[in-house]
């Protein structure tokens, strides 16, 4: 890290970031100031825990630990309670036998010594409570916020604290991969990853879905709503316990198999963090933990998100720092992650939540009062520990402002993601099929959407992730075919004209993202084969149905359903990227996006990408700009039979580059386009090595 002062932060690295963007100069000194913060709030790490290290372990001592000699070490940080008592089955739900001591700082602290045959005094898999005294004479009855297993009984609403300490815990076999250099994501939720009606396990996911992603070609999977939530319907949006994975489809020692399976088979897995916000639930929540309206968060109304009827982290608080940030190292250590896409980060990074805000790209808008730097630097702090700690970790922003710096590393003033989601992709589209005609679509527009993103800075593009599989929104393919993909997705009759254009324009859309939109992909698990329909939680506005709250895998299996023609094109999709690496080629070089002949040609990683999205005209002989000469092939063809196409293409056709320069390439070569195809050729006399 650069060296600091009392007066003065030098940054060395600081000129790369102005020279990559002058129009941040302005802001030099923001970059400084943040930087600065950041550099105070290690030093003191440093000084007052003996490093980061060791702060992050906090998890260690917090909540229950079992010592070498099967003591039970307890600890709390709750600093407006009056006293703490813990009950339980293991006293017989006495409220006032098993008092902690109060410490400093807030703290509370019990030790618990073991039964006289030298076993716990708490058996693995039992109930237990924290009671809290409160100044104004009230018994609260509360989970420790360091929980690591929570379960919700089958009479009741309110989650139980259950002690997890098993004999034989799960020990991880095989070694995290090394970080992809190409990122492509498949973004999964456990519980509806089946087509039964009924939410899924942990289990049918490693055994049944697993082989699958690694079959479509991803290496990546984004999981979704594993941090324990009360409410199945909130996706995983409301935490309550953030150190417990969601009890509801299965065990701790479950999901742990699900990822060291993954890693057998060279996927890496990230998990979805929301320390953006947290459930307003107390009885089995963070929220009023020692009684008071703060403890982790601030105070109203500060402290609550007026959209999200949620509680808002204080971090300027220590004690707030130890936990979330040794949570981060939780499920790295304990699960073995390989990172985290972090949810809400418009939010945490501005005081006014992006509620109400457009950012029109004025770079004002990202710096200044408005700017909450407490949770900035948090987030400064959590990308530095962890890319320290894991060199290879993975860490995705979910922000929708646009925030310069985002994905540059913090010794540049930057935040230090690797990536950040490309938001206004899929919004596009959907603005595109909404409301123009096939004819009328702007190919100079939509090539700005997929490429308008900061140089330097990684983005993941995606035509639809979770939000637009929603109840209340629509897929990609339901928006192309919705009124015949019940009645017409059968091979063994005639494609018509609503399921030929849906079949045709799924796969290039998909495609146009993967090769010009970022330099990773997402896919949100089913949309890859044209999932039939939305996704709809379990609540009391549709009578609890789990009918929407699954994956229709089954129709894969069914042959004469369409469905398995785009499947299958996204696993060669995948797999053609596997083998040319454009996702970690350079921006591509956009040699045609003609209005007129509806053509967008692009070059990227010494791949050539070719579409043709007019609805009824084929080219012969359609000339399109290339810069390294040599003998083409085509790779990868939108318009295969296998993929639901009209196979109009020959594939033993070599495409010779001719020295006529055009669209400013320096050589040039004809084709033939068929109407909406996409085509991808290679270089024969390439080796795409990467």
């Amino acid at each position: 890290m650069a060296e600091t002062s009392e007066d003065n932060v030098t940054v060395p690295e600081f000129s790369n970031l102005l020279q990559m963007d002058p129009y941040l100069k302005p802001f030099e000194k923001d970059f400084k100031r943040r930087y600065g913060l950041l550099q105070k709030h290690l030093f003191l790490l440093e000084e007052a825990e003996g490093g980061f290290d060791q702060f992050t372990r906090s998890y260690r001592t917090f909540g229950i630990t079992r010592q070498p000699d099967n003591s039970l070490f307890l600890k709390e940080w709750a600093p407006a309670a009056e006293a703490l008592f813990l009950t339980g089955d293991f006293n017989g739900w006495d409220k006032f036998s098993h008092r902690y001591d109060k410490k400093e700082f807030g703290k509370w602290e019990l030790t618990l010594p073991p039964k006289p045959d030298g076993s716990p005094a708490v058996d693995h898999n039992t109930k237990l409570k924290v009671v809290v005294h409160t100044s104004e004479g009230e018994r609260l009855y509360r989970m420790s916020p360091w929980a690591k297993y929570v379960t919700q009984p089958e009479t009741g609403v309110i989650y139980d604290w259950v002690h997890w300490d098993p004999v034989q815990p799960y020990v991880h076999i095989h070694p995290r991969p090394k970080k992809p250099k190409s990122l492509r994501i498949y973004e999964s939720h456990v519980g509806i990853a089946s087509p039964e009606g009924k939410i899924a396990s942990y289990t049918n996911f490693t055994t049944n879905v697993l082989p699958r992603i690694k079959d479509l070609g991803y290496n990546c999977i984004q999981l979704m709503a594993i941090m324990e939530h009360a409410y199945y319907a909130c996706f995983g949006y409301q935490i309550t316990s953030f150190f417990a994975a969601s009890s509801r489809y299965g065990t701790p020692e479950e999901l742990k198999e699900l990822i060291d399976v993954a890693h057998s088979m060279g996927i890496v897995v990230l998990l979805d963090v929301v320390h953006s916000h947290a459930s307003k639930n107390s009885d089995d929540g963070l929220n009023q933990f020692d009684g008071s309206d703060s403890c982790f968060f601030h105070s109203p109304p500060r402290g609550e998100h007026a959209m999200w009827d949620s509680r808002l982290f204080n971090y300027s608080s220590w004690e707030v720092l130890r936990f979330l940030l040794s949570n981060l190292r939780w499920w790295m250590e304990e699960y073995r992650f390989d990172g985290f896409r972090f949810d809400g980060v418009t939010s945490m990074l501005y005081h006014h939540h992006g509620i109400g805000s457009g950012f029109s790209g004025d770079y004002s808008e990202y710096f200044g009062l408005q700017v909450d730097e407490d949770s900035l630097v948090y987030l400064m702090l959590a990308n530095h520990i962890l890319h320290t700690l894991y060199p290879d970790c993975i860490t995705i922003a979910e922000d929708v402002s646009g925030m310069p710096a985002l994905c540059r590393g913090v010794a540049e003033g930057g935040l230090g993601f690797d990536y950040r989601l490309a938001m206004a992709i899929p919004d596009k589209w959907i603005q595109i099929i909404k409301e123009l005609k096939d004819e009328d679509w702007d190919m100079g527009n939509i090539v700005h959407t997929l490429t308008n993103r900061r140089y330097g800075e990684k983005c993941i593009a995606y035509v639809e992730s979770h939000d637009q599989a929603l109840v209340g929104d629509k897929t990609l393919a339901f928006w192309l075919m919705d009124k015949e993909m019940y009645t017409n997705m059968s091979s063994l009759v005639p494609m018509t004209p609503v399921i030929d254009r849906g079949i045709q324009l799924h796969k290039m859309i998909r495609l146009l993202c993967h090769g010009l939109g970022g330099e990773g992909y997402l896919n949100f698990i089913g949309n890859e084969f044209g999932h039939p329909e939305w996704l709809d939680f379990p609540r009391e506005g549709n009578n609890q149905s789990y009918h929407y709250a699954r994956r229709q895998f089954n129709l894969l299996e069914t042959d004469h359903l369409r469905y398995i023609q785009l499947y299958t094109f996204d696993r060669d999709m995948n797999r053609t990227e596997d083998k040319y690496g454009w996702l970690a080629g350079m921006p591509a070089f956009v040699s045609a996006k003609h209005e007129e002949d509806k053509v967008i040609v692009f070059e990227r990683a010494n791949v050539l990408f070719i579409f043709n999205f007019h609805p009824t005209k084929s080219y012969q002989g359609y000339r399109v700009a290339v810069e390294a000469t040599g003998k083409y092939k085509i790779k990868l063809d939108t318009d295969v039979s296998d993929y639901g196409g009209h196979g109009r293409l020959d594939h033993n056709t070599e495409f010779i580059t001719e020295a006529q320069p055009f669209n400013g390439r320096s050589n040039s070569m004809l084709v033939y386009l068929p109407c909406r195809t996409a085509i991808v050729l290679a270089n024969e006399e390439i080796d795409y090595c990467y």
